[in-house]
């Protein structure tokens, strides 16, 4: 909360000029990183390293930039929750394809491990992302999750469900197919009352 109205006298501070300014700076940078990662990669094909050399590429999450009326981060919107991941591996059959399947940071472990043919020797979290690498329909999990402070929200293919303080600070049920913004709360809708008794099954057995 402290976060949240911080961002929010630090965004009333700045003119109309100022976010202009921050706006287009941020997208500069996002889109500098993206022309080095093709660099690199381009890089390794010249010097015949792409076949022995696993790259990974991932970030911070990002800004709202106004959106939300937020202008940094520290939600649990979609624009804030989400990080770039960009993986090129030897033998990946589907490369250049943007998968859509979920996938989590804590993924990441276990699909070096895979890669390199490394076998984890206790159980770890997350799951192998190679299925994803090799086939961009694939799925590998069906929900993934998030934590800021106090609210935890869960994510699957169409819903993003959040509560905060367990519930009683609020809930927000978000339908990404017709509601990608995030700007109608489905959470009290009886309607959709069974997805939310779901969704909040799994916030609880994440929790534990």
């Amino acid at each position: 909360e402290a976060a949240y109205r911080s961002a929010l006298k630090e965004q009333d501070a700045m003119t109309d000029d100022q976010r202009r300014e921050a706006i287009q700076a941020y997208w500069a940078s996002t889109t500098f990183m993206d022309a080095q990662v093709g660099h690199v990669l381009d890089a390794l094909d010249r010097l015949g390293l792409s076949d022995s050399t696993v790259v990974v590429f991932t970030s911070d999450h990002g800004y709202h930039l106004g959106d939300h009326g937020l202008w940094q981060k520290m939600s649990l919107f979609e624009r804030s929750a989400r990080v770039p991941l960009v993986i090129a591996a030897p033998g990946a059959k589907a490369r250049g394809v943007a998968a859509r399947g979920l996938a989590e940071l804590v993924d990441l472990y276990p699909t070096l491990g895979e890669l390199v043919g490394l076998k984890p020797t206790t159980p770890v979290d997350g799951v192998s992302l190679v299925p994803m690498l090799h086939d961009p329909a694939a799925t590998v999990k069906d929900a993934a999750f998030t934590q800021v402070r106090n609210g935890y929200s869960v994510r699957t293919a169409r819903w993003r469900y959040t509560e905060w303080q367990e519930g009683q600070l609020g809930a927000q049920l978000y339908d990404l197919d017709k509601d990608p913004g995030e700007t109608t709360n489905l959470a009290q809708d009886p309607r959709h009352a069974s997805t939310v008794s779901d969704l909040k099954a799994r916030l609880a057995a994440y929790r534990r």
